[in-house]
């Protein structure tokens, strides 16, 4: 594989989150999350985003390997989605501003991305599955990356539903969206079509 892939969080202060983080929750996931060894961090983002962050971590793992997919988080940088965490660090991510202001979020993504560039050299693509609208992302990758951070173009115009459905889609079809460098890219755009439904069934929406 060419490339790799960095996912944009999932909100760890929505209602699916205090869903799970709660003391009354009775799931699996829920259980292992509270245990001493925690859960999957893959697991418990798909948990909170059901469609889009599911889309990103299903798309990911069919066209890349495990060791080339990271998860932006919002107080320890890059972290592999497999990685597992406790329902005290989910406490600490909701806690943590993802804004350039936010010293320690800027800190943590800029080292780890650091650390990423060493290990990947310089002949890769970094494709953020992400938003590039806002600099919360892209003005600490873009630094650091410069022209090999890429995004898919399809994103553009789209809300999150859109681009997770978007992203399932491709994985049924096995075919790979089209990147471009974020680089003076439009980060705006009209918003698409609705993807049309497959023939019997209703997913992707």
């Amino acid at each position: 594989m060419n490339r790799v892939f960095i996912l944009s969080p999932a909100s760890c202060r929505g209602r699916r989150a205090a869903q799970l983080l709660s003391p009354r929750s009775a799931s699996p996931l829920a259980a292992r999350l509270r245990s001493a060894e925690g859960a999957p961090l893959g697991d418990v983002f798909t948990f909170f985003s059901s469609l889009y962050f599911r889309g990103k971590l299903t798309y990911a793992r069919h066209f890349a390997t495990a060791q080339d997919i990271h998860v932006i988080t919002p107080t320890t940088g890059l972290r592999s989605p497999d990685i597992l965490v406790t329902h005290g660090e989910i406490l600490e991510f909701a806690d943590g501003d993802i804004d350039l202001a936010n010293t320690d979020y800027r800190t943590a993504l800029e080292c780890s991305a650091q650390l990423l560039l060493q290990r990947i050299g310089t002949a890769r693509e970094v494709v953020l599955l992400g938003s590039i609208a806002s600099p919360k992302y892209v003005g600490i990758l873009g630094g650091i990356f410069g022209e090999r951070l890429r995004f898919p173009v399809d994103f553009v115009g789209r809300g999150d539903m859109s681009r997770g459905g978007l992203l399932l889609r491709k994985v049924s079809e096995g075919v790979e969206l089209e990147y471009v460098p974020v680089a003076g890219a439009v980060r705006h755009g009209p918003r698409p079509p609705k993807l049309p439904r497959k023939s019997g069934t209703a997913w992707p929406p």
